[in-house]
Formats: structure tokens, C-alpha cells, sequence
């Protein structure tokens, strides 16, 4: 049987075809992956000026708790997605798996910018707002393994760290440009229109995109190691083969991911709110201040990546997990006292500099722990289960905290989890010396 193009444009890929070859698939999908985290950060983003339209409260903690609350649902569905998808990309293919997730995550994004508020339609507007970002939970929790797959499988051996760093290059650019949006219709909207209907627009702009990336992900490469994994004839990946033939390897992924997940979530998503609920900064100094310190974060990831080809991934994780440990609560209770943009945003991107060292290389771990026939689930599900658990629930619960009082507990909360990562760090075998990556 003839061996279908695409096939044999991923053989050649891996037996030493041109580097722009390679580099045009990985790009390719990391592009993708931009696509995908725009819209799920659009959401966080947008929060301020949304939270009254779905929920009419005076009290504006109240609005962004009911906000955060519906943002944590869609991190509920995200299990399901990582489940589904992540046998889809097992048994379909990558480049399936990634189709896909932003089909699902289109029509969320859609949904959201035309649903009419509470004043119109009452209890039914924060119902679709549930549903739109049920569809975008489904949609990331499998964007994560495929995408952490197809990058991981796509670059060679030695540089492997390094390329697939890039998938949060692309998930951080998409939230800057979640940012970059809010900023220039800030600038360019009154306030009023802004929370009357400016908000809709970042949505509307999420979907158009989305539709474009639908057809950029049809034409990428298959990788090798799928191709190799369907002609091997082996086992099909399903949810029951994870749990027992690779239980270690999945909590392994859950708990590696807490500390990172938890610290990443507080410093990114809910970092905005935190300056203006806590440290007192305006709406728009917040999103500044913010957007520059995730600039510079999104530039460390390749350099972290290629640190983690030199020295391996375990020392990397360890750092973050020292530093994480040490500086987590003098950071926050600084920020919380701080009235300078400059010093606020030098201290964010500390904290974002930690982080790093889990952010940069958790795709590659991940997927170096797992067989190719089980490698998009094996790294989908644990992480969703970990990030429904620890990510999802980090703005909610650092907001309830802040309304009870007892805000600096979330600081001690963050820092606990990092530790307990860190043990898992300390205690784990160096993934790239020990990888089921195969291919070069």
C-alpha cells in the first residue's frame, strides 16, 4: 500500500530533512497553540468589564468571584477534553487532535460575543456564558497534550527542550495579545462602551482566528512517532490502559504540575486583578504593568528550553522549586504594599522569571514519560486532572480569601504547593536521559 503524502512528509522530517522544513511544521502548530490560549485568556482578561453585564451585584469582589467561579467551570471540563482528545490525537493523529480543539474552541469564543447580558435575557446570559466556556475547557484540555505531543515529536533530539518551549511562547503571546487588545480599546473606547459592548469585540476577533487556524492545522506533518506507533499495530490508547499499565507515570505528571500549575495561574491570569483589587492600581496600570512583565517572561522560555538540553530538565525544575519556595510570599506581600508601576512590574516579573523553570519545559517532560501510543493522553489527562485541581481554582479561591480576610493565606498556599512539588523534582529521574522519545 502506497504510504499517504503526509506520511512521507513526516518520515523524510525525521530522517533528515531541512531544518526550515522541520522548523515550518513546529511553528506551524505552535501558531496554533497562539490561537487557542488568546481565547481562553480573553476571558480573564475581559473579566473587569464583563463581570456586571453577566452578573448585576454592587459589590465588585462579588462580580469577579461569579466571574472567576465560571472560569474555574471551564477548567471542569477540561479532564473530559484532555480524555477525549487525548485518545483522538492517540488513535487519529496529532494533526486530527489539534483540528479539532480549535473547531471547539471557535464556536466558545462565538458564543460568548453574542450572548446578550442579564438586563436582556436574565439567568439564561451567565448559563451561556457556562456553556461557552464548557466548549472552551473541552477544546484546551485536549489542545494541551496534542500540542505538548506534536512539538516534543516534531524536534530532534538534541534541541528538543528548546522547540517545545515554544508552546508557551505561543500560549503566552496569546495572552498578550488578549492584553494587547484590552490596551487598545482602552485607549481607543470611553469607558462606558467599553463595558457596554466593547468587550464582545476580543471574543468576535478569537473566533475569526480561530477559523484561520483551522485551516493552517490541516496542512501540517504527521509526526514519525505516530506513524510508527499505527504501523507497529499496538494497543489503542484509552483511559483504562493509562491507569494500569502507566499509573506512576501519570501521578507523576499531576504532582509535577501543582506547584508549577498553582504559581503560573497566581502570577499570570489572577496577577491583573491582584493589582488593582489589592495593591490599588488602576485598571489600565494593571494591564500594563502586567502585559510588559509577560513580555519579557514569554522571551525566557526558548533560552530556559535550551538550558534544559544542556544541563537536563531536572536541574531546572529543582531551581523553580527553590526559588519558588523561598520568594513566593515576599513577593506577594510586597506587591500588596506597592504604589510604583516600575518596581510592581520588576517584582511580577521576578516571580515570572521562577516560574520559568517549570513553564519552559513541562510539555517535554511530560511527553518524554510516555510511549507514542498513549503519549497525547498520557500527557493530557494527568495535566488537566492537576490543573482543574490547582490552576483552575487559584483566582476563585485567592478572591475568597481576599474577602474573608485572610489574603496573605493564599501566599502560604502557593508556597506550600511549590514545595511539594519540589519533592517530586528532587526525587524523579532526568526525563531527557531517561526519554521514550525515540526518534531523532
Amino acid at each position: 500500500m502506497r504510504e499517504p503524502p503526509e506520511l512521507a512528509v513526516a518520515r523524510a522530517l525525521n530522517q533528515g530533512a531541512s531544518r526550515g522544513e522541520r522548523l515550518r511544521h513546529i511553528f506551524g502548530g505552535a501558531a496554533g497553540n497562539l490561537v487557542e490560549w488568546y481565547d481562553w485568556y480573553v476571558y480573564s482578561a475581559f473579566s473587569l468589564y464583563f463581570a456586571p453585564v453577566f452578573f448585576p451585584q454592587d459589590d465588585p469582589t462579588a462580580q469577579l468571584l461569579n466571574a472567576a467561579a465560571v472560569f474555574a467551570v471551564g477548567f471542569v471540563m477540561r479532564p473530559f477534553g484532555a480524555w477525549l482528545m487525548g485518545m483522538y490525537a492517540d488513535r487519529q493523529g496529532r494533526k486530527a487532535g489539534l483540528t479539532l480543539s480549535v473547531s471547539l474552541m471557535c464556536g466558545g469564543s462565538l458564543l460568548i460575543a453574542v450572548t446578550p447580558g442579564h438586563a436582556m435575557i436574565g439567568d439564561l446570559a451567565p448559563a451561556l456564558l457556562v456553556l461557552a466556556r464548557l466548549m472552551q475547557g473541552l477544546s484546551v484540555g485536549g489542545e494541551y497534550g496534542a500540542s505538548a505531543t506534536y512539538l516534543s515529536e516534531m524536534a530532534g533530539r538534541q534541541a528538543r527542550g528548546f522547540y517545545s518551549s515554544f508552546q508557551y511562547v505561543t500560549l503566552i503571546l496569546g495572552q498578550l495579545l488578549a492584553l494587547g487588545v484590552l490596551l487598545a480599546l482602552q485607549a481607543g473606547l470611553p469607558e462606558a462602551d467599553l463595558e457596554a459592548w466593547g468587550w464582545r469585540v476580543p471574543f468576535a476577533i478569537g473566533g475569526g482566528l480561530a477559523l484561520f487556524v483551522f485551516r493552517l492545522r490541516r496542512r501540517l506533518a504527521e509526526t514519525e512517532s505516530f506513524r510508527m506507533a499505527q504501523s507497529s499495530g499496538g494497543p489503542k490508547s484509552s483511559g483504562w490502559r493509562l491507569l494500569r499499565h502507566h499509573p506512576r507515570q501519570a501521578l507523576l505528571v499531576m504532582a509535577l504540575t501543582a506547584g508549577g500549575t498553582l504559581a503560573f495561574y497566581a502570577y499570570t491570569t489572577y496577577m491583573q486583578k491582584f493589582l488593582v483589587n489589592t495593591s490599588g492600581f488602576s485598571r489600565e496600570s494593571a494591564t500594563r504593568i502586567t502585559a510588559a512583565a509577560l513580555f519579557v517572561y514569554m522571551l525566557l522560555q526558548p533560552g530556559v528550553g535550551a538550558l534544559s538540553d544542556r544541563i537536563g530538565r531536572k536541574p531546572v525544575m529543582v531551581a523553580f522549586g527553590v526559588l519558588g519556595l523561598i520568594f513566593t510570599y515576599p513577593i506577594f506581600s510586597t506587591l500588596a504594599a506597592v504604589r510604583e508601576p516600575l518596581v510592581a512590574f520588576f517584582l511580577v516579573l521576578a516571580a515570572l522569571a521562577i516560574v520559568s523553570g517549570y513553564t519552559a519545559i513541562n510539555a517535554v517532560v511530560k511527553a518524554e514519560l510516555f510511549p507514542a501510543h498513549i503519549r497525547a493522553l498520557g500527557v493530557a489527562l494527568p495535566y488537566a486532572l492537576a490543573n482543574a485541581l490547582f490552576g483552575g481554582t487559584a483566582e476563585y479561591l485567592a478572591l475568597w480569601l481576599k474577602q474573608q480576610g485572610l489574603e496573605s493565606g493564599f501566599y502560604w498556599y502557593v508556597t506550600a504547593m511549590i514545595g511539594l512539588s519540589l519533592l517530586v523534582y528532587v526525587r524523579m529521574r532526568d526525563t531527557a536521559r531517561h526519554s521514550l522519545i525515540r526518534e531523532d
